[in-house]
């Protein structure tokens, strides 16, 4: 089966398997660290969320270039088990601190921002590191299959702590949270360091910040998409907020309903991450029409009239998001140079996570100032404008036009074909080679996909 085709790799499976644990436990301490900020220490501020989320992902802003060629330089799994036993040390103390009674917002926000800067070092190297682990032609289905284990993780870890939070309190969920980074410590322990592929890393010296900068300038089909991800990772991903402010505000509901409706959203996140795991390769048109599909139906779930109908519409925007954001990383990852990866892929994540410092204290201003329902117009808002600019330059790179085949029944009567060519019928013909053919993975070429 194509779509689990990187398990039967016994080191990715490891990987795997550990990682899936590891997340549950992350998504399980998100649920109940928004939680505890939303209903516990303020009375349903949506602001003082968004300010925890901003602390803990900002640092990604601030440290991509120096995260991006550490990733590039360095033992990737030594780094891994490092950053791991420092977000389990953190966990342990927010836990210990909530438990005993001791916890306030400020030592909330502390521990976001110091779980922030090391999350900062790890997002590159877990991203970069799956390329040890499986061939170049494996990526794009490794890189996906990552995504489901996340959503997977997204669709238990919240549920789970919804109840955990009501009977035990958010302190036992985090000290729940700090034994499953034993799973991917243990699962890093048992892959042998001789398995691993050898790839090219960076060499010593000043300028290599620089140089990944400067590959990406003249990468114009990876600047848009990074557009598009900023777009929608800042005002548009911001669930949490979304969620919470919809069940606790507009429904008025507890934290067990809250929990529920982030794992309903996750069964459309894990259904996109499998179809995005069988595809054969990542696509631009992919990209920007999950965008646009992101960015209707956000409207239809903000119109939602019932806790009901807002959980059945949650469905269909994590199935787009998660398509739209699985393939623009796995775009990424498999069209950029090896060397130049990691700089590339913290680049990624810093416009990916790091904008939300400037979305998630917005959106939780518009929820509370306006109500929760405009907050998720804003996300739809945000995927329809990521998919009109991506749309617009794929046009202007490829000089599209509207063409006519006249043979042709229905739809297909009217066709998008490249402005150079002089006639329908051979565009047809180069397009059908493109959709039968593997293209290298050149710069060039990289509008084709």
């Amino acid at each position: 089966m194509s779509t689990f085709k990187s398990l039967h790799i016994v080191n990715y499976r490891l990987w795997f398997v550990g990682a899936l644990i590891s997340n549950i436990g992350t998504w399980m301490q998100r649920t109940a660290q928004d939680w505890l900020v939303f209903d516990h220490l303020t009375d349903h501020d949506a602001g003082a969320m968004g300010i925890t989320m901003a602390l803990q992902l900002g640092p990604q802003l601030f440290l991509a270039p120096v995260a991006g060629l550490v990733a590039d330089r360095f033992n990737r799994r030594h780094l891994l088990v490092l950053t791991q036993s420092t977000m389990a040390l953190l966990s342990t103390g927010l836990g210990l601190l909530v438990v005993l009674g001791a916890g306030q917002l400020w030592h909330v926000y502390a521990f976001a921002l110091l779980l922030g800067l090391v999350s900062a070092l790890d997002a590159p190297v877990r991203q970069t590191f799956v390329s040890e682990l499986v061939r170049d032609d494996y990526l794009p289905n490794a890189v996906a299959l990552n995504s489901a284990s996340f959503n997977v993780a997204r669709m238990i870890g919240p549920a789970v702590a919804g109840v955990l939070t009501v009977a035990v309190g958010p302190g036992w969920v985090f000290l729940i949270n700090t034994t499953t980074f034993l799973a991917l410590l243990l699962s890093l322990w048992k892959i042998p360091a001789s398995s691993l592929r050898l790839l090219p890393r960076a060499a010593p010296g000043k300028g290599r910040i620089r140089e990944g900068l400067r590959y990406v300038r003249f990468r114009p089909d990876i600047v848009v998409v990074l557009v598009a991800v900023f777009i929608v990772g800042t005002l548009g991903l911001n669930f949490v907020l979304f969620i919470a402010a919809m069940v606790g505000t507009e429904f008025g509901l507890d934290a067990g309903a809250f929990g529920l409706m982030n794992s309903i959203m996750a069964i459309g996140s894990v259904a996109g991450a499998l179809l995005s795991a069988g595809r054969s390769k990542p696509r631009l048109r992919i990209i920007f029409g999950a965008a646009g599909a992101f960015g209707v139906t956000s409207g239809l779930a903000a119109l939602a009239p019932s806790y009901f109908w807002f959980g059945v519409a949650l469905v269909p925007v994590g199935l787009f998001a998660i398509t739209m954001m699985t393939s623009a990383n796995g775009y990424v990852q498999t069209t950029t140079d090896p060397v130049m990866r990691g700089r590339v892929m913290a680049l990624y994540m810093a416009i990916f996570m790091g904008g939300t410092p400037i979305g998630a204290p917005l959106v939780g201003w518009v929820a509370n100032v306006a109500g929760p329902r405009w907050s998720m117009s804003v996300a739809a808002v945000s995927g329809l404008l990521a998919a009109l600019i991506g749309m617009v330059w794929i046009i202007r790179a490829k000089q599209l036009r509207l063409g006519f085949n006249r043979r042709a029944r229905g739809m297909r009567f009217f066709r998008l074909v490249s402005g150079a060519s002089g006639h329908t019928s051979e565009a047809e013909r180069q397009e059908g080679k493109e959709e039968g053919a593997v293209r290298e993975q050149n710069p060039d070429d990289a509008v084709e996909r």
